[in-house]
């Protein structure tokens, strides 16, 4: 199949090139208007408590959209302050789709610590941007005052805003030092440029495949940046993969098309392997139904089918044309020398080399045990946002308002009813909760607000939020708001998490299975993916909880990850783990089948490989870093977690354990039963000339 797709790759570069000219053109035209179809949501799991009690409060109008601002610039006891205040929230009252405005100096008004500024809720009739514009204007237009607003659809804009200009900011980061770094590896500007052209293909791929996907169900703001950057990566890496053997083949052969040949047919081979592997681990993702991982899990899937199927075609078409262009690597025998090295200093002692691998990763992932899932919010966001300052004017004026958000309760009964009375002060009484306080009633509907102790990401918030689920009531009750939402995301990740993951590891043994025809090395990938995984989310845990170093990434410390970083992180972090395993093993596989014993292997694949996964993962970690120089901290909790476990794979996993443990196995490593078939052949026999050492990256002349 692979080879009969990359035939007509080679037969009919054209019509490959017209192919996909065409879907990416598609993709940053058409495609782009993904982004007025996106959705904020995160973490809303549908048929949940939390969503069933908030869908009932929109259904009866008792939450609809408030813009809060906190008005500072003179005293609350100034007559010329008040009357300019109280003379805009006229104005303000009078504006088509305001439905309410507090009076920041009735009674009922909370007042300032120190006097100086009033804060100020705007109730709107909906969503629209419009609207949220017009009262922005009028609150920031008072004379002689500074007023912080946010809130509502202001801060649901700021959230997309700031993931889409995070988007830009990465890649406007990422592509000169990828473009850089390529040239460096291959030493010509066009071979160079083959993967960026690759990546932008897989970009392309991307914005037309989330718009698809919104016709039929909710696709999150904030996949864009992970499938974006996914697609940027993978298409350096397979095309990286695929260039580089080009150049090998065309050194041992004159005949430009044979070297064509071998090197879309091989490549293509470990690239499909690693495709399939990388798509598995992603649509595992669909299985939640958070829209956030549900988006990741389709659309990034498809993204990465489609670089793999732009690295077996597209590629190969373009090397056809400019095969004669493109030089060949010089052949030197110490290139690679240091791969085997290694690989020969850990064959000597493989045992105390796996303890001591084993060790490292295990300390390094300690902090992961303390992980504590939290909700997006302000903190998520830059200092410089409105939405992050509202936070600091409150803490500064009203520092009462400034704890965590109230659990909200609500009860299906009137707000008259003797049992609701009785009811809230039982809830009152439930350990983490302060105080309770009446809501907004109406529909049929009573609400009660809860405010916890702790913050929303504490188990004891958590633990008051189930107990309260958990006291009989004469009426039906449902808890929502962020704890609430929290409590149902943790218990969605239990229910499906062993889903997901049995989907991931069950595919990826498989896989492995029909690439290697052994039992015994696809265990060994899955055990150490899952190493150096844990190792990656420990140091996320401990840079962005517990605070160490964070300020060197722009960042501070928050009280738990956001819910969406640990799934989205491991799913990423798997598929390219057994990404780097591929490119490895296929190494190894054609120098064990070719006869060479098995730590011989070892040593040749490395030395044929290392380079290029080193390069690959030094790239595919230039694009994940770009991500950490956005505002948004879950996308930076993203971006350190995917750098860290891509290079942590390649240089340590792939180096060091991998070595090792097939030194432990032995040929043991390449048992198989024998419905398999035994060892599997060879996809072509090495010439006399492959069996020479590795080559080097630079270009002749």
């Amino acid at each position: 199949m692979i080879r009969a797709v990359t035939r007509f790759a080679r037969r009919r570069p054209a019509v490959v090139l017209v192919i996909w000219l065409v879907i990416a053109a598609a993709g940053f035209t058409v495609g782009n208007g993904v982004f007025a179809r996106m959705t904020t949501s995160v973490g809303a799991i549908a048929g949940s408590e939390s969503q069933q009690g908030a869908q009932a409060l929109g259904d009866a109008k008792l939450a609809p959209p408030v813009i809060n601002a906190v008005i500072s610039g003179g005293s609350v006891t100034d007559p010329a302050f008040r009357t300019k205040v109280s003379a805009a929230l006229t104005e303000l009252r009078a504006i088509d789709g305001v439905l309410a405005v507090t009076d920041p100096f009735g009674p009922q008004a909370p007042v300032a610590t120190d006097g100086a500024a009033v804060l100020v809720n705007v109730e709107l009739a909906h969503q629209g941007d419009l609207l949220a514009d017009k009262v922005r204007t009028q609150l920031t237009g008072i004379d002689g005052t500074t007023a912080v607003v946010s809130g509502g659809p202001l801060t649901d804009r700021e959230f997309n805003d700031q993931a889409t200009s995070d988007t830009r900011r990465a890649e406007i980061v990422s592509a000169p030092l990828l473009l850089l770094l390529l040239l460096l590896v291959f030493m010509s500007l066009i071979a160079a440029g083959l993967p960026l052209l690759i990546a932008l293909v897989g970009v392309g791929g991307t914005f037309t495949t989330l718009l698809v996907m919104s016709f039929f169900t909710d696709v999150s703001i904030y996949s864009i940046q992970v499938t974006t950057m996914l697609a940027i990566g993978l298409g350096v890496d397979y095309a990286l993969l695929m260039v580089s053997r080009f150049r090998e083949e065309r050194a041992l052969t004159e005949d430009a098309e044979e070297a064509l040949v071998r090197a879309s047919e091989r490549a293509g081979r470990t690239i499909v392997f690693s495709g399939l592997t990388i798509a598995v681990s992603l649509a595992s993702l669909v299985v939640f139904a958070d829209p956030f991982l549900r988006s990741i899990g389709v659309a990034g899937a498809a993204v990465v089918l489609i670089d793999m199927l732009a690295a077996i075609t597209l590629l190969p078409a373009l090397l056809q044309l400019l095969r004669n262009r493109i030089k060949p690597v010089r052949v030197r025998k110490e290139r690679g020398r240091s791969f085997a090295a290694v690989a020969r200093g850990v064959q000597k002692m493989p045992v105390l080399t796996l303890l001591v691998v084993l060790v490292g990763l295990l300390v390094a992932g300690l902090s992961a045990t303390d992980l504590r899932l939290d909700t997006s919010n302000p903190r998520s966001l830059p200092a410089d946002s409105a939405t992050r300052q509202l936070t600091e004017e409150l803490r500064e004026h009203f520092p009462a308002l400034a704890g965590p958000s109230a659990i909200t309760i609500v009860a299906r009964t009137s707000a008259d009813d003797p049992d609701l009375a009785e009811f809230r002060q039982r809830v009152a009484a439930v350990p983490g909760v302060s105080v309770v306080n009446p809501g907004r009633s109406g529909g049929g509907l009573a609400v009660l607000q809860a405010t916890p102790e702790n913050p929303t990401s504490d188990p004891d918030t958590a633990r008051a939020v189930r107990d309260i689920r958990a006291l009989d009531a004469p009426f039906t009750v449902q808890v929502t708001g962020d704890a609430a939402r929290l409590v149902d995301y943790q218990q969605e990740l239990r229910d499906r998490l062993p889903i997901a993951g049995g989907i991931v590891l069950l595919a990826t043994f498989v896989l492995l299975l029909a690439f290697t025809r052994s039992v015994l090395i696809p265990l060994k990938a899955v055990l150490t993916n899952l190493l150096s995984l844990f190792a990656a989310l420990g140091v996320v845990v401990w840079v962005f909880q517990e605070g160490h170093l964070v300020g060197l990434l722009g960042g501070e410390r928050l009280d738990g990850i956001d819910l969406t970083v640990p799934v989205v992180v491991a799913a990423i972090a798997f598929g390219l783990s057994t990404d780097y395993e591929v490119f490895v093993l296929s190494r190894i596989r054609e120098r064990r089948f070719a006869g060479a014993a098995p730590d011989q292997a070892v040593r040749e694949g490395l030395q044929r490989s290392g380079g290029i996964v080193t390069a690959a993962a030094l790239l595919l970690a230039v694009t994940f870093a770009g991500f950490m120089t956005g505002g948004f901290a879950p996308i930076k909790e993203v971006g350190l977690g995917l750098v860290l476990a891509v290079l942590i794979d390649a240089v340590i996993v792939r180096m060091l354990l991998v070595p090792a443990t097939m030194a432990i196995l032995g040929r043991a490593a390449w048992w198989a039963p024998r419905f398999l078939g035994g060892r599997p052949p060879v996809p072509s026999a090495p010439d006399a000339e492959d069996a020479q050492p590795e080559l080097t990256a630079t270009a002749q002349g």
